[in-house]
């Protein structure tokens, strides 16, 4: 009986541990520097991430090129709808 609990805690947490690493990756040469030079362009107050109101201001022409790149974000609401 022991062993079957710590079986099914040590599959539990080796699953968890599985799924939690899926969502990051490591980004290519290429994306880091697009990611960079994005920033360099678009990021205002210098913080290093770009605010809402900073994307908004990217170019359709560079928004392209990142998710061409690999780089664009999916919205939480198309998320729900392709499910």
């Amino acid at each position: 009986m022991k062993k079957l609990i710590i079986f099914i805690v040590l599959t539990a947490a080796l699953s968890l541990t599985a799924s939690a690493s899926e969502g990051k990756h490591k980004l290519t040469a290429e994306q880091e520097a697009l990611k960079k030079e994005m920033l360099q362009k678009y990021d205002l107050n210098r913080n290093g991430k770009l605010d809402k109101s900073e994307r908004a201001k990217i170019s359709k022409e560079d928004k392209e090129r990142m998710e061409k790149a690999g780089l664009g974000h999916k919205h939480k609401k198309e998320n729900k709808t392709a499910n």
